[in-house]
């Protein structure tokens, strides 16, 4: 074989290509050259250099990948390690060849897409307001980082300036009715009190309800009159009106005008209704900001970094997105497992019941599967990265809530497809006042004509239409917190009462969540107390969950364990050790098989209790059979009370777990629900329940766990246990604050009372203006002449006398019966 030349006798080309990362490399800088076959390669990094020589073929065949692509503009790629690296695209480092991190820690920005949660086809590339329904659009990604809320900011501060202006404004108008006719003064001086209400309601109305009157020219620009039109038509008429009147008001009739010839103007009506409807608006802001709440625990439940082990044996912590499929990771004791993967080394216990809902960790090793976002136990775990990025089950779990959130219809849409119609009526109704009595009415006809068609649009402000679903869902709320049941939106209401199928999560909602030990039963010679009280001592040396429960079982009964000594963990088969100089070996039969132990006597006793659900463990002492121990998780004491309701409320019941068939029908025995699905992941949970859905079941779902989240999200009520997670909490509608099922019966009893409080609000908010509009356009007129006409005062009072008979009937529900 020919010797190898020396690098320097080979022809340099001013620029090369890294084999490895693809980066374009100057040779007379790189970090590492070699020779393979006869060909100069040269490397930006020592690790690329590492990598091609474990394996020069693979990357000599011409197999490059492609180049790193360019990093979004304005954005810098530095080094963990050697921060003067600097550049405009992510890659390597040059030095080191650690992953670049864009500079300051912040994650490269993406294009964010804004879309109208009642009108998903409305997309937009930058955040505003439908142009259909005025709602603000939300962001179709959401990102674990929650920053403020510039909507939120702004509406609360046009709402607060708006307050401070609009208290004396009402004071100045409201004069005759302060105690001890403290303002009676102002009676001598009424044209300067128009001007002093005008000058503070001008900001008010321009620019503290601004928003409004965009969202209105936007409907009418896309032909969608909602809401916001009926706002705007209402506050502007009022405003106009009053400007006119300060400013002009030897324009009206002599009835409109004072001894002094002053026109009372309704600028509180313009900046109070401005102020109510920001009120609203702020209200709404938070309440949307909470749905979004959910997808962002999920995404905080995987870990920002992964240990990656390199080919060379350095391990490193990059970001999570660096992570690449068929990278090895080191997952350290208490530690998240960072992507779906495979177990390549070591032994350990993971907790999965963000995944499976279930108590008990698994027991993991070489071969097994672990998924991205569970914790690992006390052991060490080298894992491969089988499934990455959006692939992972926690990112699909993600994605079914978003997707499920987004499919809701918040209840006013009822009110906005009533709107469509209402408003143009409204216009139509004050354009004919307008030239009806503009024509045909008495001198001065048109002052007339303006006067009562401003009457109309005032009288037919949708206060009153606008606060029917907010006031009663408020009220039914608060009377549901009182019963400890937390109502999340108006939609959960909506819909509960109608539900025919209620189902079930089995752990932490039918059961308490919680493994406790339920069994203790011994073998000849042996008594509960003894059997109990070394079995406990040896497994205090365990950090298995089992061995917890059977310690604090020892505990609750007053044992005190001796320490064992000489502990020793057998993988797969259980514990043995010396407890109080005697030999104490606890788990399945092949472990006591080993030493000789003979399990028969109480092997049927096993089987039955493993047929009830309990995970049983066998005990030896000094070379004998001394009893088995059952450890389980017990039904919660309400539950089979609770089913019983629900049975008679109407509700069909399915348990849904992810438990064990023997398992979940040994509580389905216990508790008496009509159907078990076991033995289900997170996803298929989601599909059971869109199953159910196209059958036209109305279907409510309880859980209590983050694998429960996407069908808490997909079902029309999710109903989370207040003493689950956080993640099941934000996806459902409606939380049972002490994890009790008897709370939705309570819930149902209450969805009905609201919702009968909202029809009759809504019918006294139409009748009101189905009444009120006519008769300030003028239709008494001819039958009782002046005495028949409404001021724009009187049609003020009138909207307000509407208002007070919605709000007055939502407070009824304070008393309602649950």
């Amino acid at each position: 074989m020919s010797p190898r030349p020396p690098l320097t006798s080979l022809p340099l080309s001013p620029t090369a290509t890294d084999p490895v990362c693809g980066m374009a490399v100057d040779p007379t800088a790189a970090a590492g050259s070699t020779i393979h076959e006869g060909k100069a390669y040269h490397f930006c990094s020592t690790h690329c250099l590492h990598k091609f020589q474990a394996s020069p073929e693979r990357y000599a065949s011409g197999a490059v990948p492609p180049p790193t692509p360019e990093g979004p503009a304005g954005v810098v790629y530095t080094c963990p390690m050697h921060p003067e690296v600097r550049q405009g695209r992510p890659g390597p480092c040059p030095k080191c060849g650690m992953a670049l991190e864009p500079e300051g820690g912040a994650a490269p920005p993406t294009k964010v897409e804004y879309s109208c949660p009642m009108h998903p086809e409305v997309v937009s590339d930058h955040p505003g307001s439908c142009p259909k329904c005025g709602m603000p659009l939300e962001p179709r990604t959401v990102t674990a980082e929650e920053g403020p809320n510039p909507e939120l900011a702004d509406m609360s501060r046009r709402f607060w300036v708006g307050l401070a202006l609009s208290l004396p404004v009402f004071l100045l108008a409201m004069a005759d009715m302060v105690p001890g006719h403290a303002l009676q003064f102002l009676h001598t001086h009424v044209a300067l009190v128009n001007w002093a209400q005008l000058a503070l309601a001008t900001p008010v109305v321009l620019w503290c309800g601004w928003p409004f009157f965009e969202r209105a020219w936007a409907s009418v620009l896309h032909r969608s009159p909602n809401m916001f039109t009926l706002i705007a038509l209402g506050v502007g008429a009022a405003y106009a009106y009053s400007l006119a009147a300060t400013a002009v008001p030897g324009a009206f009739p002599e009835g409109f005008r004072s001894a002094a010839g002053a026109v009372e103007p309704y600028f509180d009506t313009a900046a109070v209704v401005t102020v109510l409807v920001l009120l609203g608006q702020v209200l709404e802001v938070r309440a949307r900001g909470q749905t979004s709440g959910a997808i962002r625990k999920l995404l905080g439940l995987a870990p920002k970094t992964a240990r990656v082990v390199r080919a060379d044996g350095r391990e490193e912590d990059v970001p999570l997105a660096h992570v690449r499929a068929g990278d090895l990771l080191r997952v350290r004791p208490g530690e998240k497992v960072p992507v779906d993967g495979t177990v390549t080394e070591g032994h350990s216990s993971v907790d999965e019941a963000m995944i499976s809902g279930e108590p008990i960790p698994v027991e993991k090793e070489a071969g097994a599967k672990v998924v991205g976002g569970t914790v690992n136990g006390t052991g060490g775990l080298l894992v491969r990265a089988d499934r990455v990025g959006a692939d992972t089950v926690l990112a699909q779990i993600v994605r079914m809530v978003g997707e499920a959130q987004r499919s809701r219809a918040p209840v006013e849409r009822l009110v906005n497809r009533v709107s469509a119609f209402f408003v143009p009526a409204v216009l139509a109704a004050a354009a004919a006042t307008f030239l009806v009595w503009g024509a045909w009415g008495p001198a001065p006809n048109w002052a007339h004509a303006l006067v009562n068609a401003v009457a109309v649009l005032i009288v037919a402000c949708p206060c009153a239409l606008g606060l029917a679903t907010p006031m009663a869902v408020m009220v039914g709320t608060g009377r549901g917190a009182e019963s400890g049941v937390l109502i999340k939106n108006a939609e959960a209401l909506e819909i509960f009462g109608k539900a025919d199928t209620l189902v079930v999560d089995k752990t932490g909602t039918l059961t308490e969540g919680k493994p406790r030990l339920v069994t203790v039963e011994p073998a000849a010679g042996f008594s509960a107390d003894d059997l109990l009280r070394l079995a406990a001592g040896l497994e205090r040396g365990s950090e298995h969950p089992l061995a917890g429960a059977i310690v604090q079982g020892a505990e609750a009964r007053g044992l005190q364990p001796a320490p064992a000594v000489g502990f020793e963990s057998l993988t797969g088969k259980g514990v043995a050790g010396t407890v109080e100089g005697r030999a104490v070996a606890l788990g399945n039969a092949a472990l006591l098989l080993e030493r000789g132990v003979d399990a028969g006597a109480l092997q049927a006793r096993l089987d039955a209790l493993r047929g009830e659900g309990q995970t049983v463990v066998l005990v030896a002492v000094d070379g004998r059979l001394a009893g088995l121990l059952g450890v389980a998780d017990p039904v919660r004491p309400s539950t089979p009370e609770a089913i019983r309701q629900l049975h008679d409320d109407g509700l069909r019941v399915i348990m849904l777990t992810g438990d064990s068939r023997v398992t979940a029908e040994a509580v389905a025995r216990l508790v008496g629900v009509d159907e078990v699905i076991a033995e289900v992941l997170p996803q298929q949970k989601a599909e059971v329940v869109k199953r159910l859905q196209r059958e036209g079941r109305v279907v409510a779902m309880a859980g209590d766990g983050v694998n429960d989240a996407p069908a808490l999200a997909q079902a029309e009520v999710g109903i989370a246990m207040g003493t689950g997670t956080d993640v099941a909490m934000e996806s459902a509608g409606v939380t049972l604050v002490q994890g009790d099922l008897r709370g939705i019966a309570r819930a149902r009893r209450l969805s009905r009372a609201t919702m009968r409080n909202i029809r009759q609000n809504l019918f006294l908010a139409f009748v009101y203006n189905v009444l009120a509009v006519p008769v300030a356009a003028g239709l008494l007129y001819p039958f009782l002449g002046k005495a028949g006409l409404i001021s724009p005062i009187w049609a003020s009072a009138a909207m307000s006398l509407s208002s007070l008979s919605v709000v007055g009937n939502a407070l009824r529900l304070r008393r309602a019966k649950l």
